[in-house]
């Protein structure tokens, strides 16, 4: 005998609840935190830490990305120390968020500040705030480089933009709260009349040096006619000398037999 269908309602009505409540969950991943918005729309201050369940029937979970969050700061163009103007300047900093202080951060500062994620809809904590911190650092740091110096002093700009954005959050009382990991220079790219000039000077000192050798050439060519020229009566008088060697020679008997150049054009006395 088949039970009325009236008494199968309520085990319909419970299963129906339970699904829901787990339709209506929302899991804490690795690496985000979340935070109660209540009905009401205040928020709760517990954080929801990862690997966590959370009902979101009644009210909503809203998520934050806090490890290793990227930040893109591109365009930039800073003055050299050379009073140039740098054409493109990039970078990025990674940064992580203190999960203790997610409730604080969302509460209490302006929401300017934070980011969405590109895919998905977390929320990346205090963002522009770092982006604004790491523009303003690297607009300092280049100030003491010369534009075309900048690329061989990467890893000291990178490191000079860090201690800079440090000590923004130490004097902002948030060094506790926002760790920066990495700050990574991606691009450095002079003014075009910083690298034409730069190019200039490099074939004018080129042209320099090959004229310095031309004129090293010409001198010591000069300086080898010079001593042929002074070495020509020094010449002239050991071949007289040898030709009184030989007439004397001669005179004693001691020679018998002279051998006369092609082109002797002298007079021999033999007896």
């Amino acid at each position: 005998m088949k039970e009325p269908a009236m008494k199968k309602t309520p085990k319909t009505l419970m299963t129906t609840l339970a699904i829901l409540s787990l339709a209506a969950c929302t899991r804490i991943e690795t690496g985000e935190v979340g935070l109660r918005i209540n009905f009401d729309k205040t928020t709760d201050a517990t954080e929801r830490l990862p690997g966590s369940f959370n009902q979101t029937l009644i009210g909503e979970i809203v998520t934050f990305k806090i490890q290793d969050v990227a930040v893109a700061v591109d365009n930039m163009t800073p003055l050299a120390s050379d009073n140039s103007t740098v054409k493109d300047f990039d970078m990025t900093i990674v940064y992580n968020v203190n999960p203790t202080a997610v409730s604080e951060l969302w509460t209490t500062k302006n929401k300017t500040f934070h980011g969405i994620a590109d895919k998905g809809d977390d929320i990346l904590l205090m963002q522009n705030y770092v982006a604004l911190s790491a523009r303003n650092a690297a607009y300092k740091v280049a100030r003491s480089y010369e534009s075309l110096k900048m690329a061989d002093n990467r890893p000291a700009i990178e490191q000079q933009i860090r201690e800079n954005i440090v000590k923004t959050l130490t004097e902002e009382k948030l060094a506790d709260k926002i760790t920066v990991s990495q700050v990574q220079v991606r691009a450095i790219t002079p003014a075009d009349v910083i690298v034409n000039s730069a190019n200039e000077l490099v074939r004018a000192q080129n042209e320099l040096k090959t004229k310095e050798v031309e004129v090293q050439t010409a001198k010591k060519e000069a300086e080898r006619i010079a001593a042929l020229n002074a070495n020509a009566g020094a010449i002239g008088y050991m071949n007289a000398m040898a030709n009184l060697k030989i007439a004397e020679g001669v005179a004693e008997g001691k020679v018998h037999t002279i051998v006369v150049p092609y082109d002797f054009k002298g007079i021999v006395n033999a007896k």
